[in-house]
């Protein structure tokens, strides 16, 4: 029962997608990232991959800039010519992050393909060697989720990292041949799509590791407005989930209501999402416009 309705999922949610892939394994990793301008930070990841003691022609980066790109960003590219990039600006589809990471999905062509974000950091310069050994070393193995930190070390006291191991592409690496039997992301998510590819990937019973060997730094979740929460209740009230697992979805995502009675700076973030969240998903379910993911 559980098998089948994760492939009704599967051939739901990725009707239409982009799926004429690339050479196979043509690279050992593909580093895919999906943003929009941020040209500083894009320079910072891409300066930590640059540094990485890995060959240099046996990975490669797919840039994908939302809302159809912007000249800025190719003229950064020029000052990596050491790395293999290749840059993307989708004409359509703007700010749905499910159809834009399958669309870099689509156009890699590496064994691993490593989800990054933007303001991802990366110090370990043995990062992809390691990871690259973790998946030779067992051919079972199709994720591999590095520890998180928050980036912001003058907070790390007062402000730890809400989740270290987290099915999320601030930085995790999946072996492609899992990635194309899951058909990739849900191209109507506008936000999290991260999280509905993982629901799908842990239904299907893939193995994966959670690891303090690799390690990466990130921004930690910090919710002034309740723009994107919102976008992610939306996305799962119109997935194509059964209505009774989108119910269960919504109790899910409102799990974070009850730290308001504590109100720390941490508590009142993560309360603020869930009852983002919750609007979102009725708002799916009275068929109004999508928020936007701001």
């Amino acid at each position: 029962m559980r098998k089948r309705i994760v492939k009704r999922i599967i051939r739901k949610a990725n009707s239409g997608g982009l799926w004429e892939w690339q050479e196979k394994d043509k690279y050992d990793i593909s580093c895919v990232f999906v943003f929009y301008q941020r040209h500083k930070l894009i320079k910072n990841i891409l300066y930590c991959l640059s540094t990485q003691d890995f060959p240099k022609d046996r990975m490669e980066i797919i840039l994908v800039e939302d809302r159809g790109g912007s000249d800025n960003t190719r003229d950064l590219l020029q000052g990596f010519n050491t790395l293999h990039i290749s840059y993307y600006a989708p004409s359509n589809n703007w700010r749905k992050m499910g159809y834009m990471r399958n669309y870099g999905l689509s156009k890699a062509s590496g064994e691993i393909v490593l989800f990054l974000d933007d303001d991802t950091v990366i110090l370990d310069q043995y990062f992809l060697k390691k990871l690259q050994t973790l998946f030779d070393s067992d051919p079972d193995l199709m994720a591999v989720l590095p520890k998180g930190n928050p980036a912001y070390c003058l907070i790390k006291n007062h402000y730890h990292y809400h989740h270290p191991y987290f099915f999320t592409n601030r930085c995790v690496a999946y072996r492609r041949k899992c990635l194309v039997e899951l058909r990739g992301f849900d191209n109507t998510f506008i936000g999290q799509e991260d999280v509905e590819l993982a629901i799908r990937f842990l239904a299907k019973g893939y193995k994966y590791l959670n690891t303090s060997e690799l390690q990466y730094y990130h921004p930690p979740l910090i919710v002034k407005g309740l723009g994107k929460a919102k976008a992610v209740g939306y996305s799962f009230g119109c997935s194509s989930y059964p209505f009774l697992l989108k119910c269960l979805l919504a109790l899910n995502g409102s799990r974070w209501l009850y730290r308001f009675i504590f109100p720390s700076t941490k508590n009142i973030y993560m309360s603020k999402f869930a009852i983002g969240f919750l609007l979102g998903f009725f708002q799916a379910f009275l068929s109004k416009e999508p928020p936007n993911y701001v």
